[in-house]
């Protein structure tokens, strides 16, 4: 990847506002692929109505007239074993067909320490004392904070603050620790879940994975049982969280009665940027410290109390394409210092990502009138050559939350702006950006946070989160809530500010 020049902008006003318009070229085979999943994931669709119209009919009947069925049937052996097998049949492909239901039980974010929170000042304070940026991009990054949407209460480890950074091996593990066990203890005791009851662990953090591995230092804090099925997830980027979701759903369906509990973090420490490379030096200005614990479960004695069910997670990955592969890299710059470069193309790619998931996302989600709506105009701009404007379907009809992963403020508002949702709807993705930085794969647990917090989850209500990574990758995961969420009785990161929130987030901010 060429190197970006140290006297032109990552970022320009022009570019950092600018994502493929979704209303343009749709690719037939990902609406097709979005059909075939709901085909080869939906006979349980197609039984249920059936398996509730033999059950309906049944009940209607009085026993005069199950007594003159068995009548006429006791004559025919035939018929009593035909009709039986079917009903077997019917009823042993429904069952093996259903997937099992995943709960979410609950979820828990980190919230650091006070002496953690890094204004703006102390920000450009710090990184000009490191004694290693030059000051034409000591004002570049000063143009980035400003432009970010960040606020003047996000977090930075202890390791990035100090006078002078000492990143290490040490200081990495010991904020790891902090964020997991952090989010962990919470959640623990929030749902009264004992350690040896989990079955199932996921940790996902793309930038840090040292040995033994972050999984094992959980097992090794909690003292989980021997035969647990753990997973640790690195380089996967910022959608992280969701590809552990999926993978915890899948691992749901294959061991019953259990609980799966996931860790979505990334690190600092270890990769904070102490070099000139302007590609490098966005994510210094963006990323900050924050980590999320959630709990889910495929038991049927926890829907009672659980807070949403997972009802789709849906993965895109456009690796095979050499530019979307190589938007997010990390490498070293001509110096040899390590960073995580980001291509003038990111925009771009994550649109074209983004097109592509909600594309193969909509037939599972979609009201059938938006389905009918939409497949016409593309049938007949495709096959018919018909000059006739695409038909984009409307989104919130399908759901009442949105949780956009804060990745950046740029990226928020071409989503806004491109889908066509409602100031309500970006506020969650805007206010975390603002009160927490971009915290990764986290971040849209914090979103779904400030939601409970606004005391804005009714019963029934389906949220959308999604997540973009490095690969390059978009990955959504759609959840209906079970239950009424009350706010009096939650407790996450946003309770002791939630009335100060919305603010206004200034188009440009300065720094005192």
């Amino acid at each position: 990847m060429a190197e970006a020049k140290h006297d032109t902008p990552l970022i320009t006003p022009s570019f950092s506002r600018s994502l493929p318009d979704f209303k343009k070229s749709v690719k037939l085979k990902y609406v097709k692929l979005g059909y075939h999943y709901l085909i080869s994931h939906g006979m349980y669709l197609i039984l249920s109505p059936v398996m509730v119209a033999i059950a309906a009919n049944l009940s209607t009947l009085s026993l005069q007239d199950l007594h003159e069925i068995w009548e006429n049937l006791q004559y025919n052996l035939i018929s009593v074993i035909i009709l039986s097998a079917l009903l077997v049949f019917l009823a042993t492909v429904y069952f093996l067909t259903r997937p099992r239901p995943v709960y979410l039980v609950d979820f828990s974010c980190y919230k650091p320490d006070a002496e953690r929170k890094c204004t703006k000042k102390i920000f450009m304070d710090r990184s000009q004392k490191a004694g290693v940026f030059s000051e034409e991009n000591l004002s570049f990054q000063k143009k980035i904070l400003e432009r970010s949407g960040l606020g003047e209460d996000t977090y930075l480890p202890e390791a990035v603050l100090n006078i002078p950074p000492n990143p290490s091996m040490h200081e990495a593990r010991k904020e790891a620790g902090l964020v997991m066990f952090g989010a962990i203890d919470e959640l623990l005791a929030k749902t009264s879940v004992k350690p040896k009851d989990i079955g199932i662990l996921i940790v996902n953090c793309s930038l840090f994975n040292p040995t033994p591995s972050l999984s094992a230092m959980i097992i090794n804090h909690y003292k989980l049982r021997g035969n647990i099925q753990s997973y640790n997830l690195g380089g996967m980027g910022c959608s992280a969280g969701l590809i552990s979701i999926a993978l915890a759903k899948d691992l749901l369906r294959v061991y019953p009665n259990s609980y799966a509990l996931i860790i979505s973090m990334e690190n600092i420490t270890l990769n904070w940027y102490f070099g000139n490379d302007r590609s490098m030096l966005i994510s210094n200005c963006l990323f900050r410290m924050g980590g999320a614990a959630i709990l889910l479960s495929n038991k049927r004695s926890e829907r009672r109390r659980s807070k949403y069910q997972l009802l789709h997670a849906v993965r895109t990955h456009k690796g095979s394409d050499d530019k979307c592969f190589a938007c997010v890299t990390q490498r070293e710059d001509t110096d040899g210092k390590v960073g995580v470069s980001l291509s003038k193309e990111l925009m771009g790619v994550a649109g074209d990502a983004l097109k592509t998931n909600i594309t193969t996302l909509g037939p599972l989600i979609l009201p059938l009138s938006e389905q009918l709506l939409f497949f016409a105009t593309l049938i007949g701009r495709k096959l018919f050559k018909m000059k006739i404007k695409p038909y984009i379907p409307d989104f919130t009809l399908a759901f009442e939350h949105i949780c956009i992963h804060a990745g950046g403020r740029a990226v928020v508002d071409a989503i806004e702006k491109n889908l066509q949702l409602t100031e309500r709807h970006v506020e969650p993705s805007r206010m975390t950006l603002y009160r927490f930085g971009n915290t990764s794969s986290s971040s849209i647990w914090y979103e779904l946070a400030y939601t409970e917090a606004k005391g804005r989850v009714r019963k029934g209500d389906r949220i959308w989160q999604i997540g973009f990574g490095s690969g390059f990758k978009c990955n959504s995961a759609v959840w209906k809530a079970l239950r009424t969420i009350n706010p009096a009785k939650e407790k996450n990161p946003w309770m002791d500010v939630i009335d100060q929130f919305p603010v206004d987030v200034p188009m440009v901010a300065t720094i005192a």
